[in-house]
């Protein structure tokens, strides 16, 4: 049984990579701004690839789950974040780009420090108990720093957005997982659950994660926007459960250095992703130049603005 929850949970992150370089192509070619609203998010639902993306990474999630119904979280958490190789090959594949030695082994030092985090941090099984305050603050929290940071998104750099704005896609997203399992744990006792207001606010939060994630697509850095939405998702989700639902932290001294030292090699592997010059040529073709160069041309057309019509046109 093992064997076979092994061989799934590889499938499930193939999955994830496919559906989420799928993503990337339709976010770098859509038309609008490099950081854009969520009308942006309407438009790639309506992009046939963009689609059968999301369900590709929707699957990667099911087989997940299905995965960690037959073997222990220790084995297949590390085997889930094998997806970020998966990604970066991907993503090269479908760029025309060649795989480096460096993405490599940052995508390594990512998985390890990832995998380092996610068994050092206890799992409970108890039933999470979370109040509707602490719900709308938690959510009131996540919308307000990303509309700073949508804000703040549009004066900075392709290499340094990405990071930025996969940051609080993760958090987005691991404050929805947080309560999501709140959601999904009192359900399982009482269905009437779902009918609460942290629903609404989970599915809220959700949106601001989509959005967030799909502008860190958009910079063109795809490795490093997925690395990046892999460590802060379940770090943001493990803070929250041992803060506020009681899951606890690292017991131990030694586990609380090894924890804090996992963090840095994935933060490390993250960054060196980031500043490693394998920039989806598109992106920078279709959108940074509108907002890094404010000049016109003639008939008051940006060049960004028009490689931006041009690339769009392409993709149709």
């Amino acid at each position: 049984m093992i064997v076979w929850s092994v061989l799934i949970a590889l499938a499930g992150a193939f999955c994830m990579a496919l559906g989420s370089a799928l993503q990337e192509r339709d976010a770098v070619r859509a038309p609008g701004h490099s950081v854009a609203r969520v009308g942006f998010l309407v438009h790639l639902a309506r992009r046939p690839r963009w689609v059968l993306g999301t369900a590709g990474a929707g699957a990667g999630v099911a087989l997940h789950l299905v995965a960690l119904s037959g073997a222990p979280l220790t084995i297949v958490q590390p085997i889930g974040v094998t997806g970020l190789l998966f990604a970066i090959v991907l993503s090269a594949l479908f760029n025309r780009a060649p795989v480096r030695a460096g993405q490599i082994a940052a995508g390594v030092a990512v998985m390890a420090g990832l995998s380092g985090l996610l068994l050092l941090f206890p799992h409970s099984a108890e039933v999470p108990r979370l109040s509707i305050g602490t719900g709308l603050g938690l959510t009131g929290g996540i919308l307000a720093l990303g509309c700073a940071v949508f804000a703040a998104a549009h004066w900075v750099r392709p290499g340094p957005r990405v990071l930025l704005l996969a940051t609080v896609g993760g958090a987005a997203l691991g404050t929805t997982s947080a309560l999501a399992r709140v959601v999904a744990a009192n359900a399982a006792a009482d269905w009437t659950a779902v009918f609460t207001w942290l629903t609404p606010m989970c599915l809220a939060a959700a949106v601001l994660g989509g959005l967030f994630q799909q502008n860190a697509y958009r910079t063109g850095h795809f490795a490093a926007a997925y690395a990046t939405l892999l460590v802060v998702d379940p770090v943001v989700g493990a803070g929250i459960g041992a803060l506020l639902l009681g899951e606890g932290l690292p017991a131990t001294p030694l586990h609380q250095a090894l924890a804090a030292g996992a963090a840095l090699l994935a933060v490390g592997g993250t960054v060196a992703l980031a500043l490693a010059r394998n920039r989806n040529p598109e992106a920078a073709g279709a959108h940074s130049d509108r907002d890094e160069s404010p000049a016109t041309e003639p008939g008051g057309a940006s060049p960004g603005a028009r490689a931006s019509n041009t690339t769009s046109g392409e993709s149709r």
